[in-house]
């Protein structure tokens, strides 16, 4: 199976992260790295792996940059990742030994997250698609990020990817000013019933930030993680309260361009 899989990795000043993910990655035939004009030395880093092909496109939204990066493989099946995944041996141990039926048209991940490398007990870090065939699968855009529409049935993963971002604070800070611009008109334009629970209380505008310590320190259990702990959850209550300032005193409430009849993925799913 790894023969007929092309991992695809997109990047952006990615030094502090790229050497990891790349080194669990010598399997492969052929990487694509899809970089978006970095300025540090993530292209240095990428090209002296002999299995890197770099190709570099200016960014204009995640969907296209994916879209565009999945075209460039050659393989049956993409391994589409962060430049902060990193992939633990028995996750390629799990990937080599897949037998995918013509039904299947990928396979889905869940994650463990990291903070300066320390795992964490639980996460609010979604599952994703990673594993999808080359032909049938289409990318938009939902909020601040790219969804993918898989045509065939969607497997899940036992082993997990484990979400390990080195980039500074500062770093952190830009990328959710410019993330959280994007959910915001997602959240203002959308039909509330086509929201999920977590989209609902975001659109309360200041009960998010109230509910995410407790809801990350104590259901979800990362009191017992220490500093590492109380670093995502500090990420995260930044995160909601940088989301928060954007919908009150961004546009009014309203139908905005481009704001109704988003696409969905709709897939069958087996476990």
């Amino acid at each position: 199976m790894l023969d007929r899989i092309t991992p695809v990795i997109l990047t952006r000043d990615e030094e502090p992260n790229i050497a990891r993910t790349l080194g669990q990655l010598r399997w492969a035939k052929e990487i694509i790295i899809l970089d978006s004009l970095s300025a540090d030395a993530t292209r240095t880093i990428c090209l002296s792996y002999p299995n890197v092909r770099f190709i570099e496109r200016p960014f204009d939204n995640h969907a296209a940059q994916w879209a565009f990066a999945v075209t460039q493989a050659r393989t049956e099946w993409v391994l589409t990742l962060d430049a902060d995944y990193f992939i633990p041996d028995t996750a390629i141990a799990e990937i080599a030994t897949l037998k995918p039926s013509a039904d299947v048209g990928g396979y889905e991940s869940q994650f463990r997250y990291a903070v300066r490398g320390k795992l964490l007990r639980g996460t609010l870090y979604p599952p994703r698609v990673i594993l999808m065939r080359r032909e049938g699968v289409s990318f938009y855009m939902d909020g601040h990020t790219q969804r993918v529409k898989i045509h065939g049935i969607i497997v899940g993963l036992q082993e997990r990817i484990i979400h390990d971002d080195r980039k500074s604070f500062q770093s952190f800070l830009e990328r959710q000013s410019s993330y959280m611009r994007r959910e915001a008109e997602k959240l203002r334009s959308a039909d509330p019933s086509s929201l999920n629970t977590a989209g609902r209380i975001r659109r309360l505008r200041v009960i998010a930030p109230i509910l995410i310590v407790p809801y990350t320190l104590f259901f979800r259990g990362l009191i017992l993680d220490g500093s590492a702990g109380l670093i995502y959850t500090f990420e995260r209550l930044v995160a909601e309260l940088v989301l928060s300032k954007q919908l009150i005193f961004g546009p009014p409430d309203g139908p905005q361009p481009g704001g109704k009849n988003r696409p969905r993925s709709e897939r069958p799913s087996r476990r």
